[in-house]
């Protein structure tokens, strides 16, 4: 299988890239991940929601470009299912099945995702109602990617 994370900003702490390097480690025997990190854009704290929209679809212009019509596309959104790690490692064996072999997930700017790229998403996904910065979702994500794993390969996980 194949995953690629879509992830506007970068990771600039030490630590996150540590943290997100030892995940991809751990899931190689799995899958094939990989994450490819886009600009965030400049916001200014005056910015209108008109600006803001302007923002969030150039930010994520660069996303779809990069997107195949044969992708299987799960947006982190907000509001959307917030499943616990049993039911999530189900729902990435589903998404495995549809989408054959490219898994997209794609995780948005600061201030969302744009209504273009919410269009072309095949799923959505809420990891908390808790607020994290990016860095510390992308972590989490990797993280609960390898969980599933786990689940679904019947392998023990420390709890």
């Amino acid at each position: 299988m194949k995953i690629r994370i879509l992830a506007v900003g970068r990771l600039k702490e030490a630590y996150w890239k540590a943290a997100e390097a030892e995940y991809l480690k751990r899931l190689s025997p799995y899958a094939d991940v990989t994450v490819e990190e886009f600009e965030d854009l400049p916001t200014p704290a005056s910015a209108s929601a008109v600006f803001g929209e302007e923002i969030k679809e150039k930010e994520d212009a660069k996303i779809l470009s990069k997107l195949k019509p044969s992708d299987f596309v799960v947006l982190l959104d907000l509001g959307h299912d917030e499943p616990d790690s049993l039911s999530l490692a189900k729902k990435l064996a589903d998404w495995e099945r549809k989408s054959g072999a490219n898994l997209i997930f794609i995780l948005g700017g600061s201030l969302g995702l744009s209504q273009s790229l919410k269009k072309r998403g095949n799923a959505s996904l809420t990891l908390s109602q808790l607020t994290f910065t990016h860095a510390m979702a992308r972590v989490i994500l990797l993280e609960q990617l390898y969980r599933s794993y786990k689940i679904l390969n019947h392998e023990p996980y420390h709890k």
